[in-house]
C-alpha cells in the first residue's frame, strides 16, 4: 500500500516535469512561438495588459487581506473566550494575551498592506504597459 502511494505520488510529480522540459526545449528554439503562446494565454485568461509587477502586487495584497481576516477572527474568538471565562483568571489572561497579540499582528499586516500599496503604486510597473503582455520579468 505504501509503495503504491509513493509510486503514484512520484508519477504525479515527475510526468509534468517531463512534459514541461519537452515543451520548453521546443520553445527555446523558436522565441516567436513562445511570445505567441504567452499572448494567447494572457488573452484566454482575460489578463489584458497586465505586467508581472501588477500580478505580484495583487497577490501580496490578497495574502495580506487573508492574514487580516485571520487576526480579526482571532480577536473575536478571544473576546468570546474572555466573555465566557466565568471569572477564571487564567482563562482571562490567556484571552487578553491572544487579543494583544492579534491586535499587534493586525497592525503589522495593515502597515504592510499600506506600504505594499504605496510602493507598487509608485513603481514604474504600477501603471499599465503601452504594449501587450510582456514576457520579461
Amino acid at each position: 500500500m505504501k509503495k503504491s502511494f509513493l509510486l503514484a505520488l512520484f508519477s504525479l510529480l515527475i510526468f509534468p516535469i517531463i512534459a514541461v522540459s519537452q515543451a520548453s526545449g521546443q520553445l527555446i528554439n523558436n522565441p516567436q512561438e513562445l511570445e505567441k503562446m504567452t499572448t494567447e494565454t494572457g488573452l484566454a485568461a482575460n489578463l489584458g495588459k497586465v505586467e508581472i509587477g501588477q500580478i505580484a502586487a495583487r497577490g501580496i495584497q490578497v495574502i495580506l487581506g487573508f492574514l487580516a481576516i485571520i487576526f480579526l477572527s482571532l480577536t473575536i474568538v478571544s473576546g468570546f473566550r474572555w466573555m465566557t471565562a466565568g471569572g477564571n483568571e487564567e482563562t482571562i489572561k490567556k484571552a487578553q494575551g491572544t487579543i494583544t497579540s492579534a491586535i499587534i499582528g493586525l497592525v503589522i499586516v495593515l502597515a504592510a498592506y499600506t506600504i505594499t500599496y504605496f510602493v507598487f503604486a509608485n513603481l514604474p510597473f504600477g501603471s499599465s504597459p503601452a504594449g501587450g503582455i510582456t514576457t520579461s520579468g
